[in-house]
């Protein structure tokens, strides 16, 4: 009896890491409605079937300026294969956004963040911090930091393979 007992409990623990885990570590990203700098709204459940790296950045965070351009690369090198980055700047207006924006040729959308949207997103205390998406809609992981291009990549691809 006791050896059955404990059979059930390995199954069950066995069948939760399996099963409910798998869920918990993948949420759903919060959905938003922000403006882009041209004044438009972008909503992120728009861009559900394709996988969304979601930047937050600023023009005075000096390894934000850094990545952009390998941001910008990447979506011209991925966009065919369904990736959209969007960026979620956290600067305190779209003046030097804008200005940012057209100085780099930014060619992703940028939307205006607040602490609201960093308060969805857990707390955006130092930037950059970004989400990869997947087609889906589930948070697959965050990057805390400056991230190289080829770490973008390497975790992004084989979403973008899976075509789900």
């Amino acid at each position: 009896m006791l050896l059955v007992a404990i059979v059930l409990v390995i199954v069950l623990s066995i069948h939760r890491k399996d099963g409910n885990t798998r869920r918990e570590s993948h949420p759903s990203a919060p959905d938003f409605s922000l403006s882009q700098l041209n004044g438009q709204s972008l909503q992120l459940a728009s861009y559900r079937g394709k996988v969304v790296l979601l930047d937050f950045w600023a023009t005075w965070c000096d390894p934000c300026r850094d990545e952009i351009p390998h941001l910008i690369e990447l979506q011209n090198k991925y966009r065919a294969q369904g990736l959209q980055i969007i960026g979620v700047s956290m600067d305190d207006s779209p003046d030097p956004v804008r200005d940012f924006s057209q100085h780099f040729k930014m060619n992703y959308p940028v939307v205006m963040g607040n602490a609201d949207i960093g308060r969805l997103y857990g707390g955006v205390l130092g930037l950059p911090i970004a989400f990869l998406i997947d087609r889906e809609g589930r948070i697959q992981k965050k990057f805390i930091g400056a991230t190289s291009a080829s770490v973008f990549e390497q975790n992004f691809q084989s979403l973008l393979k899976s075509g789900t």
